[in-house]
């Protein structure tokens, strides 16, 4: 969260808080409350697909854990393939120009926006598609990079190595 500018909005913290309080979750639900914004958490919860309507809700936390660190997970991969093509992009216009018309896939549709965890968690064939996708796009990419033609010198941007990296560990 201290990172997270969007988190400190919807929390009403200032941008220079130093982080999170135990008391600011209760202070938080109070002032939902207070303005009668319960029913649109809820409801926002429903959309998400974290509750379900009118079934029997489980109260420990497994599944809300285990889709927030899949969401995590998302976008931590997708965000390290779009910080390497913002680097490349102002590093090597023209190589990445040419890497990229290698493949045929909608890059900008793709990659050009910010990956937000706040986008509805997919169904399974869904995100186990859009994985695949990233995933290739992401290995099409470090071996375009690690090609004899390619400058030596662009394994060397951080950020062409922090998605090697993610790579390897993902």
């Amino acid at each position: 969260m201290r990172a997270r500018i969007d988190w400190k909005y919807l929390l009403g913290l200032e941008l220079d808080d130093g982080g999170f309080d135990h008391s600011l979750l209760a202070r938080f639900r109070a002032r939902l409350t207070a303005h009668g914004l319960e029913e649109r958490v809820l409801e926002a919860a429903v959309d998400q697909g974290l509750l379900r309507r009118g079934g029997r809700q489980r109260t420990d936390s497994t599944r809300v854990v285990a889709d927030v660190r899949l969401l995590n997970r998302m976008e931590f991969v997708a965000e390290s393939l779009r910080a390497a093509l913002e680097a490349l992009a102002a590093a090597a216009p023209d190589w990445l120009e040419q890497a990229l018309a290698e493949r045929e896939t909608d890059w900008l549709g793709r990659y050009g926006e910010r990956v937000d965890s706040w986008h509805q968690l997919p169904d399974a064939q869904d995100r186990d598609s859009w994985l695949r996708q990233v995933g290739e796009d992401g290995f099409h990419l470090l071996t375009a990079a690690w090609r004899p033609d390619a400058p030596d010198w662009l394994r060397r941007v951080p950020a062409l190595e922090t998605l090697r990296r993610t790579w390897v560990q993902q």
